[in-house]
Order: structure tokens, then sequence, then C-alpha cells
């Protein structure tokens, strides 16, 4: 009889054990966040953002990582690993959207949600999350550069890679932009690529300028184009004679707004898409989605416009741009 007893107990015993670590094991959701490269401003940016998510969401593990140099088949590896742990999501920022497609789709196969950004080609994705119409995005750069340029003069495109979605779109925003309304806008230079690196910016910059001594204006697509833009303008003492606009972070443009040697930038903010990606990625965990007008909570995200991606996936898109000169840029603290 006592025997009985302490069977029956130890088994509820076990039971009550086993539904307390299956409630654990419910609630301990992983969502990674995988970036193209990290250690620069950017993406340290976003990186606060994973963490504020984090801190919000009690009962998830969101984390931040990548690879040490822009590299795909490095980010590649990192994915393949993260299938492997088995994470609950995978919110990916893709150096080369087409090279990660058969992991993503390992991923997805496997029930692993996955979200995209800055990659709404991508077939394999759940929902691609973008800040805003990126062919706009370029051409309001282009607008901005063709007043400085006063509509005319040869100028030049810079993108980090031309495996990057989204800066290919700014670039030909803005390429399609001169060529509809500017005529006397002569585009010397399309789309040279920087591999998203500072100093091959500064690198290309200069060599444009030694083609194209005449140049009139630049526009970068790589926050990190700006930058080496800059500095190859303020090294020949070009400010004022050439017009500088692209993507970039205040921070790291202040200085070249100050000397004149970038009059203008045009960034969203990294660290609200990173909250942004893993809203929606613990959304898909959930089993939601995410409907045309809905508010995610988050600024540049209150009214979304959802539409059909290129797979199976949505894309969804915010109105999160912002534009910065000299006069504004230190009300921007990253």
């Amino acid at each position: 009889m006592k025997l009985t007893r302490l069977g029956t107990a130890l088994a509820a015993g076990a039971l009550t054990v086993g539904a307390i670590a299956a409630a654990q094991a419910a609630t301990n959701e992983t969502i990674v966040t995988v970036v193209k490269v990290t250690g620069i401003n950017w993406f340290n940016r976003m990186d606060e953002g994973v963490k504020e998510f984090a801190k919000e969401n009690a009962g998830v593990t969101a984390y931040q990582t990548g690879p040490g140099r822009a590299d795909a088949a490095q980010q590649l590896k990192i994915i393949e690993d993260l299938i492997a742990k088995k994470v609950n999501a995978i919110a990916v920022v893709p150096y080369d959207p087409p090279t990660l497609e058969p992991a993503l789709k390992k991923a997805m196969d496997r029930g692993i949600k996955v979200v995209t950004h800055e990659a709404d080609n991508a077939k394999n994705t759940m929902v691609d999350i973008e800040a805003f119409d990126n062919t706009a995005y370029g051409a309001g750069l282009n607008e901005r550069l063709a007043s400085c340029m006063h509509n005319e003069g040869k100028w030049a495109v810079l993108v980090g890679s031309l495996g990057s979605r989204s800066q290919v779109q700014w670039a030909d925003g803005g390429i399609g932009n001169a060529k509809a309304k500017y005529a006397k806008m002569n585009l010397v230079e399309p789309k040279l690529e920087t591999n998203n690196d500072g100093e091959r910016a500064y690198e290309v910059a200069k060599e444009v300028l030694r083609k194209h001594p005449d140049l009139k204006g630049f526009q970068g697509s790589s926050s990190l184009d700006v930058i080496g833009i800059g500095r190859a303008v303020e090294e020949a003492g070009m400010q004022g004679k050439i017009c500088v606009y692209g993507t970039g972070l205040p921070t790291e443009a202040g200085k070249f707004l100050e000397s004149g040697a970038i009059n203008g930038i045009a960034f969203w903010d990294p660290k609200l898409a990173g909250i942004a990606m893993n809203k929606v990625a613990k959304m898909l965990v959930d089993g939601k989605t995410v409907e045309n007008g809905a508010d995610l909570g988050i600024p540049g995200y209150t009214k979304v416009t959802v539409a059909k991606g290129p797979g199976k996936g949505i894309i969804v898109r915010g109105q999160g741009w912002v534009n910065v000169d000299k006069s504004n840029y230190k009300q921007y603290p990253f």
C-alpha cells in the first residue's frame, strides 16, 4: 500500500515537473537577427533595437550576430548554424539575398520563422520588412542632389554591393529620377561597388575625381559610401564645388556635414528596424501575421502597407525615412 502511494506520488511529481518544463520550453523562444556585417555603426545601432526588444519581451531570447566582414558565404554559414540549433525565428539582413535562398528555404521547411529586411526580392521569407518604398527613397535623394547641382553637370553613383537589393533600388530610383526630369545631368559612373567599406568608397571616389575633374555630384547608397566620398572631397578641397548626398548616419557623417564635404544624408533608424523585425518574428512564432494598415507600435511603422512578395511571403513597408543636413543632424544622436 505504501509502495503504491509512493509510486503515485512520484508519478504525480514527475507529471508536475514535466508540465513545468513544458511550460518553460513554450516560453523560451529564440529569435536571432543576422546582419550583413558586425562592428559598424549602422548595425551597432540595430543591435540596440534587438536588445530593447529582448528586454521588453520576457521569455524570449533575442540577440544579434553576423560576419566580421561583409561576406555572403560567412553570413550563409551563420544561418546554417542557427538552423542546426533549431532557433524559433531568424531575422536576416542579407548581404546577397539570392545566396541565402536555399538556407532560408531549409529553415522554413524545418519550422523556423523567417523575416528579412532590405530584401524585397527574397522568395524564401515569410515577411520582408522595408522602412519605405526603396525607389521613392532613391528618387528623393536624387531630388536633393539635383537641386544642389542646379539640375546639370556630371554625377556618379556608388553602391555598397551590387547584390544588395535595397541599395541597387535606391541607386536605380535616383538614376531613373534624373533621367526622367533632368536632361542636363550626365551620369558618368553608374553604380560603382564599394563592398560596404568606407576605405574602399574613399578610393573609388578619388578615382572618380581623377577621371572626372569637372564632376558636380555623388549619390551614395551604403551608409559608408558618403563617408568615403566626403573624405575624398575634403582631401581635394572641393567642398562647395561637388554635391554629395546618400544614405548615412549622423554620428558618422556629422564632421563632413560641418565641413561641407557632404551636403546631406537620409536614413531610417536601424534601431527601429531591428525592433520591427523582431516584433514581426515574434508574431509569426505566435501564429499571427501583419495586416495592411497595421500599427506595429514603432515610429515609422504605424500604418504599414502590405503587398504580396515574389514568393509565398509578404512585403511590409513603413514610412520611416528622414532627411538630414548640417542644420538638423545633431537632433539624431546615432
